[in-house]
């Protein structure tokens, strides 16, 4: 899609920029539009198909050593599905649930970048865990400091620890909300969210700055390494 803005080239006819890219919208015939983004050959061969690709050659290599192949294919293929299942679950907690709760905001339009408005959502639509020590930043990927990842994209994981007081002081001081919960405590929000005990809240987009809005233009981000320079 980024590419296509910035070629200013139009976006497909009938493509919805909201739909998620799975296999069932690839095959859909009603989704055309999607298919003229992400071609389905792509989404096998760069996309699912290194995945499914280790589940059927690391076990079958191993079938091939004699007289414990099959049983060194069986623990191969279990250790594989179980490591696979362990990350997504670990990827699920330390990524979603820091975005998502009922006191988390979403927006109904764009902001440009480096603008005071942008800033603003980088900080009330993210969410920070316990941080502050090489052993806690470690066991959570540095997902932790998912507001200073935000804020500040291009700064180095390392420096989230010096960062992340500074950032906070700011806020406080501005009145901005800095949310900082334990990860099971973000869990549980983000449950209720799916299960529909709570909604998370719609910011009132029509406070901000016309000057910081983006308009029907959107924006389309330079790279993905500077986030911030669309």
């Amino acid at each position: 899609m980024n590419e296509l803005l910035k070629a200013g080239k139009k976006l497909p006819k009938g493509f919805d920029p909201k739909e998620a890219v799975t296999i069932g919208s690839l095959i859909n015939p009603r989704s055309k539009g999607i298919r003229k983004i992400i071609k389905p050959i792509d989404f096998l061969v760069k996309g699912i198909g290194p995945q499914l690709g280790r589940l059927i050659v690391i076990p079958s290599a191993l079938s091939l050593v004699p007289n414990v192949g099959s049983s060194l294919a069986v623990h191969a293929l279990v250790n594989l599905i179980l490591a696979e299942l362990l990350t997504n679950v670990h990827s699920f907690i330390t990524i979603v649930t820091n975005h998502c709760g009922e006191d988390m905001y979403t927006f109904d339009d764009t902001v440009k970048p480096k603008t005071g408005s942008f800033y603003v959502r980088q900080v009330i639509g993210s969410v920070n865990y316990a941080a502050g020590t090489d052993i806690i930043d470690f066991w959570h990927g540095f997902l932790n400091y998912q507001i200073e990842h935000h804020v500040y994209p291009d700064l180095s994981m390392m420096q989230y620890q010096k960062g992340a007081p500074r950032l906070k002081a700011i806020c406080e001081k501005h009145g901005v909300p800095y949310i900082q919960e334990s990860v099971f405590e973000r869990f549980r929000k983000t449950v209720d969210i799916m299960v529909g005990s709570t909604s998370m809240r719609t910011f009132p987009t029509e406070y901000e700055p016309e000057k910081d809005k983006a308009g029907k233009a959107g924006v389309a981000w330079e790279s993905s390494n500077g986030a911030i320079d669309g």
